[in-house]
């Protein structure tokens, strides 16, 4: 008889691990309490830019980010043929752009260090930039390309997991409003709020900013907190952007049906999603700057999620050491649709025991303890 696991939390990182684990051969549950991929995951951007994100520290999380944005062209192929399901995927390459002179020299230090990763970047002067995005502004005088550098529509690609979950035979379970860990040492047993109970040999939590929860529960610190990202999308037509853009002020990344995603506005709200006018206007602030156009442009759609942002802005993932049965996998903060591949693969090898496929030493859930 085959090892059962619950996943509890039905976002991206939960979604993703329970795929990889019925792969492995598992009899998996996910457990959500809201909808599949309704806080962080169905507001994200879909990029899958490390390159870019991260440009000062080559460290075990750069690392992580780069494993799993090379996993991305078959992992995304599995998710596609086992869902039956077609989503965005677009090797886009992206534009780190810069305004002054003195960013230029960063592109270079970014570029030496990165170089030492395998990385493809070439910083380009203000012409070529304008040569490959003519609708970018005139302020810009410089930019690194990463020609690896990708994205998805992410409320396609988690719905893709959806159905690649419940084709390969995941119990899926959503909208159970609560559900209670009441036993964890010599089974796992979950009860939802309308009674019914869960049983499994292992446990992953992957609740995203309501992990934290759990730190009564086993007696150790799990400082993952809820940040609101407010994103805005525009209406393209007729202009063509054919690049991740990225500043130090945020990103635009034009998508397969016509809209631009603008992205994103950061604040400390706890659990609130609401839009706000400060928020989205931080963004409409400066995005012309990139793109003149868009100073006579509103946008058509305004959203935010929840990011479940860690004290140190690492994840946690790891078994825990006094919850044998237990593996945390939560605290991805903006990063969790290119974190899903890794991580999913990551969880799956120490569910069946086996060594993870990257070192996982820096993630361990208990460094906070």
């Amino acid at each position: 008889m085959s090892e059962r696991v619950i996943v509890l939390g039905g976002g991206v990182i939960g979604l993703a691990t329970a795929f990889e684990l019925r792969q492995r051969g598992m009899e998996v549950a996910v457990l959500e309490i809201k909808s599949f991929g309704g806080q962080a995951s169905g507001a994200a951007a879909g990029m899958l830019a490390p390159y870019s994100e991260i440009g000062e520290d080559p460290d075990d999380f750069f690392r992580l980010c780069l494993k799993s944005l090379r996993l991305y062209p078959e992992w995304q192929a599995q998710v596609k043929e086992a869902s039956e399901y077609e989503f965005e995927y677009t090797e886009s390459g992206s534009l780190h752009c810069v305004y002054h002179e003195a960013d230029l020299l960063s592109l270079s230090s970014r570029q030496g260090w990165q170089k030492e990763f395998g990385v493809e970047a070439t910083i380009l002067n203000q012409t070529a930039v304008k040569k490959m995005e003519p609708e970018i502004s005139d302020e810009v005088i410089g930019a690194i390309h990463y020609p690896e550098e990708s994205h998805v529509y992410a409320p396609d690609y988690v719905k893709a997991l959806e159905l690649a979950c419940a084709n390969s035979g995941v119990e899926l379970y959503d909208h159970l409003e609560q559900v209670d860990l009441e036993e964890w040492e010599s089974t796992v047993r979950l009860r939802s709020k309308d009674g019914r109970v869960f049983e499994a040999d292992q446990l992953v939590i992957s609740s995203g900013a309501w992990a934290k929860e759990y730190e009564d529960v086993f007696s150790l610190s799990f400082p993952i907190y809820p940040i609101r990202g407010q994103i805005c999308a525009y209406q393209l037509v007729p202009e063509r952007i054919n690049h991740i853009l990225y500043s130090s002020q945020g990103y635009l990344v034009a998508k397969a049906d016509g809209t631009l995603v603008n992205g994103a506005s950061e604040d400390i709200a706890g659990f609130e999603t609401t839009v706000t006018e400060k928020g989205i206007h931080r963004l409409t602030n400066w995005n012309h700057h990139m793109l003149p156009f868009l100073k006579s442009l509103t946008p058509f759609h305004q959203w935010a999620g929840l990011r479940p942002a860690t004290q140190d802005g690492s994840p946690l993932i790891g078994r825990l050491q006094q919850a044998k049965r237990v593996i945390f996998s939560a605290g991805h903060y903006r990063n969790g649709i290119l974190l899903s591949a890794v991580t999913a693969k990551a969880v799956a090898d120490i569910a069946v025991n086996q060594k993870p496929l990257i070192s996982l030493d820096r993630f361990t859930p208990e460094r906070f303890s």
